[in-house]
């Protein structure tokens, strides 16, 4: 049966009116976005499989043109309408970071990279750029990597750290594995940095490591 012969307090669209989007399912918000259903299928139905088949939302999300599109009923138009929405909820939550805010508190910042790194499945390693009163100047992913690593090059993090004229910088990397603590590794690479970016009078503020079990602050932790 067709979205459009239930009853209006069913449809999913009708209930986002009425009560507001916090009242639906993910299933029913992803459904308004899917839009139309196949024969024998409504765009619920296929919004409960696609979440079935991706063990939940986030992984739903993360999930490639590929993977998204092979699945009947979907296409490049309902994949591109997915993803613009993924992206305008992210852009939404870094609203209240911008070029020129000075960066003091820590929970904001933590959340940005957060939101910046989080829904890679592999390493990615990112800089925060910022001058003398913590303002931002840039932010910049730097190095991708595996699923377990990233490859870093200090030489070209203090390029980059004097291309953007920065006095202070904060470093930043994801763990896919979702455990956000810091490896000896990441401590070393710490120590290698802040040596190296010490030679061109640029500070390094904190080393910020994103999970999907939470955040941790090598700074918060004394070891920068």
């Amino acid at each position: 049966m067709s979205i459009t012969c239930w009853p209006l307090t069913e449809r999913p669209r009708e209930k986002l009116l009425r009560h507001g989007a916090y009242y639906l399912s993910d299933a029913e918000l992803l459904a308004i976005l899917i839009q139309t259903g196949i024969p024998g299928k409504t765009a619920l139905d296929l919004a409960c499989e696609l979440l079935t088949e991706s063990s939940g939302l986030k992984n739903l999300l993360q999930s490639s043109h590929h993977e998204i599109c092979q699945k009947r009923g979907l296409g490049k138009a309902k994949y591109a309408l997915l993803k613009a929405a993924v992206e305008l909820g992210r852009r939404y939550l870094n609203s209240d970071i911008q070029v020129g805010k000075a960066l003091n508190d820590s929970h904001l910042t933590k959340q940005f990279l957060a939101n910046q790194l989080n829904h890679y499945d592999h390493e990615v390693f990112a800089c925060v750029f910022l001058d003398n009163h913590h303002r931002l100047i840039h932010f910049e992913e730097l190095f991708h990597g595996t699923l377990t690593e990233a490859n870093i090059y200090p030489r070209e993090v203090v390029k980059r750290g004097l291309a953007h004229q920065a006095a202070k910088i904060i470093l930043a990397h994801n763990h896919p594995s979702g455990n956000p603590a810091a490896s000896q590794a990441d401590k070393d690479m710490t120590l290698l940095l802040k040596q190296a970016l010490a030679l061109v009078d640029i500070v390094i503020i904190d080393h910020i490591i994103v999970g999907s079990e939470g955040i941790v602050s090598l700074a918060e932790m004394g070891m920068i």
